[in-house]
């Protein structure tokens, strides 16, 4: 018997329809990520690379100087405030001596009678009106006279003492900022360096070592042609006759036995004996350096007292053309003069390059120079 039942209608195109959805979507994605993908480019070359660690160990070091700029400006900030606090601390105390004094001359005045009109304004909150009033005056001995005088006068004192207290504390604290900034900044630096090596083959750092090598050689050949111009130099100015009986020039280089260059000895043979120890930046010895902290500490080690920047070093002693150079002169690098090295002669110097090396001897010409001095 035939079925009386009405057929079940089928929609057929609900399900396809989903299905090309999703692969519509899953299209999209691909695509999306492939357009995302295309601006990635080439992987730069291994001289760009060069480039790009060599420039980041340059901003690391004018990041390195501001640092030590800050740490020096927080350190004589912070002796600042603390003396301006004992100082407060000290007046408070001589305040408090003062006020028992007086409180001597209430009790008395109280014992003889109880605690007079003139007693009050003592220890008002605005003694000076009390001295505005002369009628009270008269009430007063001259020794008390000058007891109130005196209160009143360091209380006026202490309050601008602690005033300039309050500022020096938030300059200090502009200075912690400061300096937190700069550490940052290194690190920063350091990171993206240390980042980008780590990303290059066995193969690229080898290639890499050649490129640096070659750029050591070329530096040392300039080296050795400086040296040659200095010998020759000198050479001829010990064989010229001396012109008449004319005295030496002031100016002339320093003679082997002369004080400053038995100083230059001292610094130069200070900053030998540092040679092997780690780049460390922000740091000023004994264990690590950096480039101008070791400056620092060899010519201290001399008797000559330098700042603690080479934006403050540059401007010490005597500026010295390249081809006048003597062992113990601070040659600076780059138009920021963010880095120093010391001359040993030969074209040489003993310097602290850059994070992860050591402190070394190297040509003056690794670096573009920025000009040299003479501390002393």
């Amino acid at each position: 018997m035939p079925s009386h039942r009405k057929p079940r209608t089928r929609i057929g195109t609900t399900a396809p329809a989903l299905g090309v959805t999703t692969a519509a979507l899953a299209s999209v994605s691909l695509l999306a990520q492939s357009a995302d993908a295309a601006p990635a480019g080439p992987k730069p070359s291994i001289e760009e690379v060069q480039k790009k660690v060599d420039d980041l160990y340059r901003q690391a070091d004018l990041a390195t100087q501001k640092y030590d700029a800050a740490k020096e400006a927080t350190a004589t900030q912070r002796a600042k405030a603390d003396a301006l606090l004992d100082q407060v601390a000290a007046g408070t105390a001589k305040l408090n001596d003062t006020r028992r004094v007086i409180g001597g001359y209430a009790a008395a005045q109280y014992r003889d009678g109880g605690v007079t009109p003139t007693m009050t304004l003592l220890f008002s909150d605005d003694p000076q009106a009390f001295f505005d009033q002369n009628q009270l005056m008269g009430r007063l001995s001259d020794e008390q006279q000058k007891t109130l005088s005196a209160f009143e006068t360091q209380r006026a004192e202490n309050a601008k003492k602690r005033a300039e207290a309050s500022r020096s504390l938030a300059a200090l604290t502009t200075s912690q900022q400061t300096l937190r900034a700069g550490k940052q900044d290194v690190q920063t630096k350091l990171a993206a360096a240390r980042t980008l090596l780590s990303t290059l083959t066995a193969q690229e750092k080898a290639r890499l070592a050649a490129i640096e090598k070659k750029k050591q050689d070329e530096a040392k050949r300039k080296a050795a042609e400086l040296a040659a111009q200095q010998a020759a130099a000198a050479a001829k100015k010990k064989q010229a006759p001396p012109a008449g009986h004319a005295p030496s020039s002031p100016s002339s280089p320093s003679s082997p036995s002369s004080p400053a260059t038995t100083k230059a000895a001292k610094a130069l043979a200070f900053a030998r004996a540092q040679m092997g120890k780690p780049y460390v930046w922000g740091a000023t010895g004994p264990a690590s350096y950096d480039c101008s902290g070791l400056t620092q500490a060899a010519w201290k080690a001399a008797g000559v007292e330098l700042p603690r920047t080479t934006w403050d070093q540059v401007k010490v002693g005597t500026r010295v053309a390249t081809a006048d150079l003597q062992p113990g002169d601070l040659v600076f690098f780059y138009d920021d003069i963010s880095h120093v090295g010391m001359y040993i002669g030969n074209g040489m110097m003993i310097h602290a390059p850059h994070s992860g090396a050591y402190v070394r001897e190297e040509s003056i010409y690794y670096m573009p120079i920025y000009g040299s001095v003479r501390p002393a």
